[in-house]
């Protein structure tokens, strides 16, 4: 694998789990070699105090020498060399135990009662020469030999060992734990990799649908994935079933177009054939040619109105809409019709800004060519979908004669216009019906309840 080439998911997951892996048995091993030392030392300095604590009990000599029991509390401590030494420091002179006969040890001195030491590892010279280390306790007393105050002294008890036995306890902790720490790592590394492999099994799954989908064995991905896959899922059955409807829209148009210039066509031939005069032959190409041209012009708005995306930047509608009136107020400024805004503040158009020129321009030109003096232009928000974005209300009303309910779905015709006295092409509302559907919308005309004339109101729901 080259370096420019991105690792897989799982190899990233995997690479950042066994870095965390490794870091927390890093710091679980330090962390546990630190407390097992703190308690080796800890149990050393009760021993340590325990032994000091048995020769306390011992007792002096008439002229102040040290007697050492009869027993020692450890047999190290009559073994020359052993690394368990005993040191009493007096006042005028110390006694070392007969384990500390061959070794150097460092000087004691006198502490105050009942003041307590540990030190070390201190360095210390063992009984074949080599350098060595111990850990020293200390206590400081007072013997008191009777009743005479000036037969009281201090003294202070050492107590060394070295560091043999405890090193020789930490090499084979330390041995247990990286070994068991290791082998723990190894498992969950494995475990790992197992749990990576099940839970990345879904995004397999997916790229084997898209696979299967690109070979044409199936039409669209299926339905059951995880919940964080859902969205992904649905967004690629979407883009499916767009480019599906894009591609029939467009055999359609062409076949509608072929279809529909047919006629026309064949009317000239047959003109041509029959030697008509040439002023009723102008009339008919006259004729034909701007039937052909009506067809051309409602099969290409068509297309156009066809190809808007599943995925658009959200699109205010308010600036669109005051751009039309403004158009449409010059156009028919003879009829003084007057368009008024009821729009939410910040309501948005989730698609294409041509579609939405398209739905408005025919609708607000529709109102003013069929209006007395009033149009009313209401946008807002619609209904809403959790994980999508909102849906849209767009209505136009005016005041004119309004729309009979049994001429709605004769309107909403290609090629039919409300009055054949009135200029037009026919198109304008289909282009909107063609519109809202391919957004998954409605259309509902019917009575206006605000100005008495028609109301048409578009009702897109929510998207991606």
């Amino acid at each position: 694998m080259s370096w420019g080439q991105p690792r897989s998911l799982q190899a990233r997951q995997l690479l950042a789990a066994s870095i965390g892996l490794v870091a927390f048995l890093a710091l679980a091993g330090y962390a546990l070699d630190r407390a097992f030392l703190e308690t080796a030392e800890s149990n050393l300095y009760q021993r340590m105090s325990s032994y000091a604590a048995a020769y306390a009990d011992s007792e002096f000599a008439r002229d102040g020498t040290f007697v050492p029991p009869y027993m020692p509390p450890d047999p190290r401590f009559d073994r020359p060399g052993s690394g368990l030494y005993a040191e009493i420091v007096l006042p005028n002179g110390h006694w070392d135990s007969t384990s500390s006969i061959g070794p150097v040890l460092p000087d004691g001195k006198l502490l105050e009662a009942p003041m307590e030491t540990f030190e070390g590892p201190l360095e210390i010279t063992e009984i074949n020469g080599q350098v060595g280390q111990a850990y020293r306790y200390g206590r400081g007393l007072i013997y008191v030999g009777g009743d005479d105050p000036d037969s009281e002294f201090p003294y202070t008890i050492y107590i060394l060992e070295d560091t043999t036995a405890l090193s020789r306890q930490v090499e084979v902790f330390r041995e247990a734990l990286w070994r068991y720490l290791g082998g723990a790592g190894l498992i969950l590394l494995l475990l790992q990799g197992l749990i990576l492999r099940w839970s990345l099994r879904p995004l397999r799954r997916v790229i084997e649908e898209l696979k299967r989908v690109q070979r044409g064995v199936t039409s669209r991905m299926s339905e059951r994935h995880p919940r964080e896959l859902e969205p992904l899922a649905e967004s690629i059955n979407a883009f499916i079933e767009i480019e599906r409807e894009n591609l029939d829209q467009q055999r359609n148009t062409l076949a509608d177009l072929a279809h529909s210039l047919k006629t026309p066509l064949a009317v000239l031939r047959a003109r041509l054939d029959d030697n008509v005069p040439e002023a009723e032959l102008r009339e008919d190409v006259d004729l034909q040619l701007r039937r052909m041209n009506d067809l051309v012009s409602y099969q290409l708005a068509r297309a156009a109105s066809s190809g808007h995306a599943l995925f658009s930047a959200p699109i205010d509608i308010e600036p669109h809409a005051e751009q039309l009136v403004r158009s449409l107020e010059k156009v028919y400024a003879g009829k003084g019709v007057l368009c008024e805004f009821d729009i939410t503040e910040g309501v948005q158009f989730l698609g294409e800004p041509g579609d939405l020129q398209e739905l408005l321009g025919n609708l607000l030109e529709n109102a003013f060519k069929w209006a007395n003096s009033r149009v009313l232009l209401t946008a807002r928000p619609g209904e809403t979908a959790p994980n999508r974005r909102p849906g849209l209300l767009i209505a136009v009303d005016d005041d004119g004669p309004g729309i009979p309910p049994e001429k709605v779905a004769l309107v909403l015709q290609r090629g039919v216009r409300g009055d054949e006295r009135v200029q037009g092409h026919g198109i304008g509302l289909s282009i909107v019906q063609d519109l809202v559907r391919a957004y998954r919308g409605v259309l509902d005309v019917r009575a206006s309840e605000e100005l008495g004339g028609a109301r048409f109101e578009v009702q897109l729901p929510p998207r991606l």
